[in-house]
């Protein structure tokens, strides 16, 4: 049975050779070229993609990906469908839906936000609920620097703290526009805020929503 992880890689394999390699995503600076060869880094070169949480590895990651970015666009894509090499952790059923669900979502909706005639995906509500478990998991990581008090909340009345704090904005929204909010895609998630307005001013103008 397909997982959740290996469908949306697929999918997002799928977008981004659609797409073809000079696209723009909602990757500050990255075109879709740089967006596959991130995710590629990400899998096969833990050495270079803890540069991402190891400030000291940053400029190692930069290097390792700029060589992949420089490979065969058509090379990138099947790298990114067949998965990691075999003895990776990332073969793992488990650690792979615990780390690659949210990271391939958030990154097919880079490629396809960023279009200008780009739609809406309905998500079926099993998916849907598995994106609300891991916000429930990393809301408070993910929105520890925000400026005010920030609770999301999911059409059916379920909510999450992001962060404590007063005043409070609540933000709504279905579980995959919450995730794309509380990973930075602010601009591109369909969310609803609600609170002061001065409160939600101050949210609105924030860039330390994601990791």
């Amino acid at each position: 049975m397909s997982t959740h992880a290996k469908r949306e890689r697929l999918l997002l394999a799928d977008l981004l050779e659609a797409a073809g390699p000079d696209a723009p995503t909602l990757c500050e600076g990255w075109r879709t070229r740089d967006l596959a060869a991130h995710v590629v880094v990400r899998e096969r070169r833990p050495d270079a993609a803890a540069g991402s949480v190891v400030p000291a590895l940053k400029e190692r990651q930069d290097r390792v990906q700029a060589e992949f970015a420089a490979k065969p666009y058509e090379e990138l894509i099947q790298l990114i469908r067949t998965g990691p090499p075999r003895f990776s952790p990332f073969t793992i059923k488990q650690v792979d839906e615990g780390a690659n669900v949210v990271e391939f979502y958030v990154h097919a909706e880079d490629v396809r936000r960023a279009q200008s005639d780009w739609s809406s995906r309905e998500l079926d509500p099993v998916f849907a609920d598995a994106l609300w478990s891991r916000l429930e998991r990393t809301a408070r990581l993910l929105g520890r620097k925000v400026p005010v008090g920030l609770v999301l909340r999911r059409p059916n009345g379920q909510t999450v703290v992001a962060h404590r704090g007063t005043p409070v904005v609540t933000a709504s929204g279905e579980p995959g526009e919450l995730t794309m909010y509380l990973y930075g895609r602010q601009a591109a998630a369909k969310v609803a805020l609600d609170g002061e307005p001065e409160a939600i001013e101050r949210l609105s103008g924030t860039r330390r929503l994601g990791l």
